[in-house]
């Protein structure tokens, strides 16, 4: 077995790491996952588990935001994520656009992370808006395209299109876990990312 090379600054590389990016889950909300159409929803919900374990895991700064709480118009964020992440620290917004939220920008700000790793429903509005705004003020944004989903599959499908045409960078919820973990002599995370990836990849 060959030794791994020195490992890379996790600040600096140019690759994900828990210390140069940030995780966003935006309105995942009961209305919102029963009004998909792009996917099968039991699975949508295993993968933006899998996401918020895997942030967990590693450290990665999160920040959480839901709509229309506190107006009682929508239910909060579903209970399979806060059961992972808690439900301290919501940013309840008005906005359908998350960007345009003072109190949601400032929390993205606050994490110093310049790469934004993003899921939300709907794929076409709740992710393309604030990943365009995000994009367009120099972050850099990446998509988990197995844990979002749309009220149709061209609606999903048009708006990945759109954000990768704006620069966005899709990525699947496994890849972002290996990337994260990226050497199995990381011993320290060894564990937890095994549990996370096997219980998943198959089903």
């Amino acid at each position: 077995m060959t030794s791994p090379k020195t490992p890379r600054d996790p600040v600096t590389d140019h690759m994900l790491t828990a210390k140069n990016a940030a995780l966003l889950i935006i309105d995942f909300q009961p209305v919102q996952v029963g009004s998909i159409a792009s996917m099968n929803k039991r699975l949508l919900v295993a993968n933006v588990v899998a996401v918020a374990r895997t942030a967990k895991l590693y450290g990665m700064p999160v920040v959480l935001s839901t709509v229309n709480v506190a107006t009682g118009i929508n239910q909060p964020m579903i209970r399979p994520i806060t059961d992972v992440l808690g439900d301290k620290g919501i940013v309840d917004r008005t906005s359908i656009n998350a960007w345009e939220d003072d109190d949601f920008v400032a929390a993205v700000n606050a994490t110093g992370r310049k790469k934004l790793v993003m899921v939300a429903l709907w794929t076409e509005v709740c992710l393309v808006f604030p990943a365009l705004d995000a994009l367009k003020e120099g972050f850099e944004v990446y998509v988990v395209v197995d844990a979002v989903g749309g009220t149709s599959e061209e609606a999903h499908r048009a708006g990945l299109q759109r954000i990768v045409q704006a620069g966005g960078i899709p990525v699947s919820w496994i890849q972002l876990a290996c990337e994260l973990q990226r050497d199995w002599n990381r011993q320290g995370t060894t564990q937890g990312f095994a549990e996370i990836v096997f219980a998943e990849v198959g089903h």
